[in-house]
């Protein structure tokens, strides 16, 4: 299966191309502005890897995908905060499926509506969020869930190493809604809360705890749709550095009061100086998943799922569901054509063999109320 990685040697991209490139049923293009670039990485990975220079907001990308008879384009050139929807319309009208590794909440909780009608007409499917959010989310809650008589709660937190590898891209997207009212269904109604303000204590089974921040994602949307009944979902992003995560609450702080329209315009200065609070933290990340709910037999239920990434290969999981669907589709497995946030495609036990191979820890623990209280929100 002829397959593109659009942003195929940038951060999330050269990752999902080494992994592909090792698949003998995929033959790999890399993609991207640079030719060079994306030539010499090809060229590192060997076997049917190779370069090609492509723009995914190109107006004659359509055409430059029906050119190199691309059956599969994995879209990791984000962020996807702000974007429309033309790279995955050239996919569609080339004929190709499409998956991308999109955290934006308005770009993947919009896409199936915006999209479905090109990508049944094309008999394609398209994946919106085949990352961290809401793939393997999705997934934890699921395998967490499985038999219950309802969930009332969903406590997401990904807590990042303070040496894995940052992206200006993504720390813009970050950024952009720092200290912006984000929309997050609590006690069973829509309510407003500043993002990255206000950090909480969350415990971890493998890590020291830490204070988490809430982030605009596509689950504080899709969960509550997806999960009847559940009347409260949280997500948030915890900084290992606590210097850090108190700067961006301050961040937030100063757009709230109006000192700082557009805190993404930070993003290269904090990008440029973010190495310099590396020596402070580790290469240990992880994230947490909590639900509280009704078992089978009517008891109240609290489950956590957790994970601990040491080495700094944290930024390995956000691109495991893109892999691991890029990997059915090269097998001949059918996927439901049309398009797709990426919530239910996949189920946790996929995700194992990935985590295994990065040496990835995880527990799967029932939590006391004492336990579920930490980072949780009283309900």
């Amino acid at each position: 299966m002829k397959t593109l990685v659009l942003g195929g040697y940038g951060n999330f991209g050269a990752r999902i191309s080494r992994a592909l490139a090792q698949d003998a049923g995929i033959e790999l293009f890399v993609g991207g502005r640079d030719l060079e670039r994306a030539t010499a990485f090809a060229q590192s990975l060997g076997g049917n890897a190779r370069g090609v220079r492509i723009d995914a907001q190109s107006p004659d990308l359509a055409q430059g995908l029906g050119f190199l008879g691309v059956d599969l384009v994995i879209h990791t050139a984000g962020p996807f905060q702000g974007q429309d929807y033309r790279a995955p319309q050239a996919v569609a009208a080339a004929g190709a499926h499409y998956i991308d590794l999109a955290d934006g909440r308005r770009f993947v909780c919009d896409f199936p509506a915006a999209m479905d009608a090109a990508f049944h007409r094309a008999g394609r499917i398209a994946v919106a969020g085949a990352s961290t959010v809401p793939a393997l989310s999705s997934a934890v809650v699921d395998h967490l869930a499985a038999g219950w008589q309802g969930i009332r709660s969903i406590d997401i937190c990904i807590a990042p190493a303070q040496g894995a590898p940052r992206g200006e891209a993504t720390l813009a997207g970050v950024l952009a809604y720092c200290g912006a009212p984000i929309r997050v269904w609590q006690g069973g109604r829509w309510t407003e809360q500043p993002g990255w303000a206000h950090p909480a204590k969350v415990q971890f089974a493998r890590m020291k705890p830490r204070r988490g921040a809430l982030c605009d994602i596509p689950d504080l949307e899709l969960f509550p749709a997806r999960y009847a009944g559940v009347q409260s979902v949280m997500f948030r992003a915890a900084l290992e550095v606590g210097l850090t995560q108190h700067a961006f609450a301050f961040l937030a702080f100063l757009r709230r009061t109006g000192l700082l329209r557009a805190p993404q315009k930070l993003a290269p200065l904090l990008h440029a100086t973010g190495g310099v609070f590396d020596a402070f933290g580790t290469a240990l990340g992880g994230m947490v998943v909590r639900v509280e709910g009704t078992d089978a037999h009517g008891a109240i239920a609290r489950r956590a799922w957790h994970i601990a990434a040491d080495d700094n290969h944290g930024p390995e999981i956000p691109c495991m569901a893109a892999i691991l669907l890029a990997r059915r589709l090269a097998h001949g497995e059918a996927l439901p054509v049309g398009a797709h946030a990426c919530a239910g495609l996949l189920t946790l036990p996929e995700f194992d063999p990935e985590f295994a191979r990065w040496g990835m820890v995880t527990d799967v623990i029932d939590e006391d109320e004492s336990a579920a209280g930490h980072g949780t929100p009283a309900l």
